[in-house]
């Protein structure tokens, strides 16, 4: 193990007190020397997912978000609505860690792991917005030779998210799929997963703009939901793939059960015998995000062979097994730089992440903007 190992470091902080206040704050909390099995990781790029956004400020209206602290150690503060407090009540006077994935240098190892030592590696669920993460060596991903920080810093979280649509697709024997605010970086690492494997992928936006960006992917198949014949072109899509599984980043609003009602009419139209009862077609939909925090909102006229239920990473990957979830891992170090390219919007120091407009500017979750956090900006 090497001798260079740093005191402290600096970890963002995220708090909610029983009075109703969100603190974002910058600590400085001890470096923990890696163990036999383990390595310690100067974290170089963390992105700011919309999973990381519900743990950073969670209820709270950022609307009148202050800044106060020192510029070195900036506090950033909130008032969550005390309607909102119940919800958030197991979390409440702790100060928790935060950053789901990022990336780094190994800059010191246990002895069972030196071979890392200098090399880039990804890490996944270890509070990344932090300088330094100790790990188990067992759980980091070595980076491909040349590859940066920022090239690995979302290996996991969207990629293994889009591939693990694909395996969910062809394990409940589906043959193509639907994906919603579908011109994000997961919607367009999907894009170019199902044009690479072979298969059909229907394409929900929100924007005439985004429609475009990703027919100019290779997209073949794009709806548009703000447009005027939104459902009769969804309807089409559906027949022409025979997609009859959807992934919906989106959650709360009409767009889940709109969804359902043009599977069902996609089904329809290949039955040669009318039943009250609707097809046999069976139609899934998964809510995966919650870009519409509202209700979710449907009429039941889609038969009674459907479901609607919720996805998530972690629970797949336990599902598919330490083997297949290594495999998945592997591709996406492999095709890092291509089908697993993500790209930033802008990179933020920890103090920056603090700054009220910066604040602002990553928490709108715009559809094709993402932001990272870069711990040891400028140290």
């Amino acid at each position: 193990m090497t001798t260079e190992i740093p005191q402290t470091g600096l970890s963002l902080r995220t708090l909610i007190t029983a009075s109703g206040e969100l603190q974002l704050s910058l600590v400085d909390q001890p470096v923990t020397p890696p163990g036999p099995d383990e390595v310690l990781v100067r974290i170089e790029a963390a992105p700011i997912n919309p999973s990381d956004l519900g743990l950073l400020f969670g209820p709270a209206d950022l609307s009148g978000a202050s800044l106060g602290g020192s510029a070195e150690r900036p506090v950033l503060t909130a008032r969550v609505p005390e309607r909102f407090l119940p919800a958030v009540r197991g979390r409440l006077d702790q100060s928790l860690a935060a950053g789901n994935e990022g990336a780094g240098v190994v800059i010191a190892a246990g002895e069972n792991a030196r071979h890392l030592i200098g090399r880039t590696v990804a890490v996944f669920g270890r509070a990344m917005y932090a300088q330094y993460i100790t790990a188990p060596a067992a759980e980091v991903l070595l980076l491909p030779e040349g590859a940066t920080a920022a090239e690995g810093a979302s290996c996991f979280v969207n990629p293994l998210t889009a591939l693990a649509m694909v395996e969910t697709m062809r394990n409940e024997g589906h043959t193509a799929l639907v994906h919603t605010a579908a011109a994000s970086n997961l919607g367009q690492m999907l894009n170019r997963i199902c044009l690479k494997d072979g298969v059909e992928l229907v394409n929900i936006v929100r924007k005439p703009q985004q429609a475009e960006l990703l027919r100019g992917l290779g997209a073949k198949h794009v709806v548009d939901s703000s447009a005027e014949g939104f459902l009769a072109d969804l309807t089409a899509a559906l027949e022409a793939t025979g997609a009859t599984i959807a992934f919906d980043a989106i959650g709360g609003g009409r767009l889940a059960g709109q969804i359902l009602s043009c599977m069902e009419a996609a089904a329809v139209r290949k039955m040669p015998v009318y039943s009250r009862y609707g097809s046999d077609t069976f139609k899934q939909v998964y809510i995966y995000g919650g870009l519409d925090t509202g209700p979710t909102e449907f009429n039941r006229n889609f038969g009674f062979s459907w479901s609607l239920s919720g996805f998530l990473l972690t629970p797949f990957l336990v599902k598919a097994g330490p083997a297949r979830a290594q495999a998945l891992r592997e591709r996406v170090a492999a095709e890092l730089k291509t089908t697993f390219a993500s790209h930033y919007t802008g990179e933020l120091s920890l103090a920056e992440a603090l700054q009220p407009a910066n604040v602002a500017a990553y928490a709108a979750k715009h559809t094709g903007e993402k932001y990272l956090v870069a711990p040891n900006k400028g140290l």
